[in-house]
């Protein structure tokens, strides 16, 4: 903790002065170990995914909590239309920003804001013992309501379908937005052109974004384009976003298990010199099919170097 009576928002800190923020997404592992390897790699952020997981609010609030006191800021994005009462204990309990998917207009904007805010900034009910706070009971009252307004119950918009764009504008206007995210694949699917981002149409909403935080001094983020190098760029020093989700759990996991086991395929040949016995094997490599090795005794050495993958089946005949 700074001399603040809360923990560190590096997201509220970072960002407002110009810097990249990096988030690293979980929606999978539920241990709270994780956050150690987010800390380690140079992560800034946890975000926690609860649209697209199968969180419980007990789950999301561990892996919260766990990122707060390893100086990491964690955010939780909730489902569609959760409201204020399940807010309400994921801000109590170990979030320090909350977003919320499919915001279309500047009153579901200023609806989120109620949830998120003390009075008289909200509607949120008051608790004293606050997980931002480390839960201390000795901060008087009124200090710890205006301390978690103010910093640690950032409250970011999904921008994730085309009737957003015309009213980003009025959405970065309401008081208590901290922050408009753009969802790559939910708006570039409302266009009809999922997972594309390069198009005309998605790059002209971006920067009708972009135009509306840079106005109002509002975080511009993105989420859900994780590889395209020269879109990120773009994205990131002419557009100005401030928060960037680098990846998620399950999409390291898999991708890792795949160059894993390629690469331990890559330098098998273990497959190549098994003897066969009154078999037939057929070895397939994209679209051509070899049926070889006439009954009796052999291995699969004629086979070595022709073709990438073998698939072989030995029937007794």
């Amino acid at each position: 903790m700074s001399d603040s009576v809360l923990y560190d928002n590096v997201l509220y800190t970072k960002a407002r002065r110009g810097l990249l923020c990096k988030a690293l997404v979980l929606r999978l592992v539920t241990n709270p170990l994780v956050v150690h390897f987010a800390k380690n790699a140079g992560f800034d952020v946890v975000w926690v995914e609860m649209e697209h997981s199968t969180y419980s609010i007990a789950e999301a609030c561990v892996l919260a909590s766990a990122a707060m006191m390893a100086g990491l800021t964690p955010i939780v994005r909730v489902p569609y239309e959760c409201g204020m009462g399940y807010v309400q204990r994921v801000l109590d309990s170990g979030a320090m920003a909350v977003v919320f998917p499919h915001i279309i207009t500047a009153a579901d904007a200023k609806a989120a804001v109620q949830m998120c805010k003390f009075p008289p900034q909200g509607r949120r009910s008051l608790w004293l013992q606050q997980a931002a706070a480390g839960l201390r009971t000795s901060v008087p009252m009124q200090t710890m309501a205006d301390d978690i307004n103010a910093r640690a119950s950032t409250v970011g918009m999904m921008i994730e379908a085309v009737d957003s764009i015309p009213n980003v504008d009025a959405i970065a206007a309401v008081e208590g937005v901290d922050m408009l995210i753009v969802g790559c694949i939910d708006l570039s699917a409302d266009m009809g052109v999922p997972g594309m981002t390069n198009g005309e149409e998605f790059r002209a909403a971006l920067k009708v974004v972009s135009a509306a935080c840079r106005r109002h001094n509002k975080i511009f983020g993105l989420a859900g384009n994780y590889k395209d190098r020269n879109f990120l760029d773009w994205v990131i020093n002419t557009l100005g976003a401030r928060l960037v989700l680098g990846h998620v759990d399950s999409n390291l996991i898999s991708v890792g298990a795949e160059d894993c086991v390629q690469m331990l395929s890559s330098i098998d040949r273990t497959a190549l010199s098994v003897p066969l016995s009154n078999g037939a094997a057929s070895a397939v490599n994209g679209a051509c099919t070899i049926t070889t090795l006439p009954n009796g005794n052999g291995t699969l050495e004629n086979l070595k170097g022709k073709h990438d993958s073998i698939r072989v089946s030995i029937t007794s005949l």
